[in-house]
């Protein structure tokens, strides 16, 4: 899936947050919804203006960032 017509990072918007295009909704909110125990269609109902696919899509942008990320393990002292 891509996510790059339902996800936009704008300095205007959010202060350049991930958001779901038309909408002030993070990235970041999504997930922490989803990390609490929330289920997509909870998610569905609180946020109106989302779909199914948009949640997806949130999914995928984390998935990809942390997949580009360099984890950096400090040594126990």
């Amino acid at each position: 899936m891509t996510y790059m017509h339902r996800i936009i990072i704008d300095p205007d918007i959010m202060l350049g947050k991930p958001v779901i295009k038309g909408t002030r909704i993070t990235v970041e909110l999504i997930l922490r919804k989803l990390s609490e125990g929330q289920t997509i269609e909870q998610i569905l109902n609180s946020y109106s203006q989302l779909s199914k696919e948009d949640i997806y899509a949130a999914l995928t942008f984390a998935s990809d960032l942390i997949a580009n990320e360099e984890v950096i393990i400090p040594k126990a002292s």
